[in-house]
């Protein structure tokens, strides 16, 4: 007699990153997010969705109810996701401006945002991008975004051992447990929000 195993559900994750630069350690934590579901966190499909080609925005840019093409499928990607996974660098005790600007045109009506799980998860120095995660929890309430409240995730990137190697790529293994939990924490607030 076969054995019956019971499948998770499949959450699409769109995972944004607040960094543009090329080794940036906070898109790194995606990259690693995006290997645990392909090795141990079931149920869950993470794409990175790359906000380096939104225009600055500009309502004059919108036509007809319409937004640029760019913008239009940024915003198409927002919409299709289960869930929002944000990896956010810490500005001046803030969000980074790209980050801040795909959020801002994706909350242009009809915002698509709207009453999606999300988890935030930053690295850098000091605390690790926290400022910046408490400042994007405050811009979600307005924007109907749901956070998962544990575990939180912040990583001093420079304090020992290596988190990162020089091409951006976590390789801390405490790290990447953690990260782990964060995945498994969405994955089962995105259900639980999905069944209300």
């Amino acid at each position: 007699m076969e054995a019956v195993t019971a499948m998770k559900p499949l959450i699409r994750v769109a995972a944004l990153s607040g960094s543009l630069r090329k080794g940036s350690f906070n898109s790194g934590l995606l990259r690693a997010a995006i290997d645990l579901t392909k090795e141990s966190v079931s149920g869950m499909q993470i794409e990175y969705i790359d906000i380096s080609p939104l225009p600055l925005i500009n309502t004059d840019l919108e036509t007809n109810g319409t937004y640029p093409p760019a913008v239009e499928a940024f915003r198409q990607k927002i919409l299709e996701a289960d869930s929002i996974l944000f990896a956010s660098p810490e500005y001046n005790y803030s969000v980074s401006a790209p980050l801040k600007n795909a959020i801002d045109w994706a909350s242009r009506s009809p915002n698509v945002w709207a009453d999606k799980p999300a988890a935030v998860i930053s690295t850098g120095g000091g605390f690790g991008g926290g400022r910046s995660q408490y400042h994007l929890r405050q811009i979600g309430v307005f924007l109907d975004l749901h956070f998962i409240n544990k575990p939180e995730f912040t990583l001093n990137a420079f304090q020992p051992p290596q988190k990162f190697d020089a091409e951006g790529n976590l390789v801390d293994e405490a790290a990447k447990e953690r990260l782990k939990q964060v995945l498994v924490s969405l994955h089962a607030f995105t259900l639980r929000l999905q069944c209300k």
